[in-house]
């Protein structure tokens, strides 16, 4: 249900992705280099934090990154246990790298 409303935005001069939820912003941050996108940071305000919200975020941001073809390497915690606990985006990670 939150899915729909999410409207993500790739902000390349700050290197994050962005979603606006009310009036906050909630952001991953990134790093690219040679066809692979390292996930490095996720900051959901805490006054609209929860579980629902937070993975709906880091699904828009996965499909994404899918569309574009990249490869992810998350190294931020959070993204890295909901990557492991949801085999369908293993498929995202480099040859070799296991979480």
């Amino acid at each position: 249900m939150i899915m729909e409303n999410l409207t993500l935005v790739n902000n390349e001069f700050l290197r994050q992705f962005e979603v606006k939820i009310e009036d906050s912003l909630a952001r991953i941050e990134y790093s690219e280099q040679e066809r692979k996108i390292f996930l490095t940071k996720l900051h959901i305000p805490k006054k609209i934090e929860n579980k629902e919200l937070e993975e709906a975020f880091i699904i828009k941001v996965l499909e994404f990154i899918s569309e574009k073809n990249l490869r992810v390497v998350p190294t931020s915690p959070k993204i890295a246990r909901f990557v492991r606990t949801n085999r369908r985006y293993k498929q995202l990670l480099p040859v070799g790298i296991k979480l």
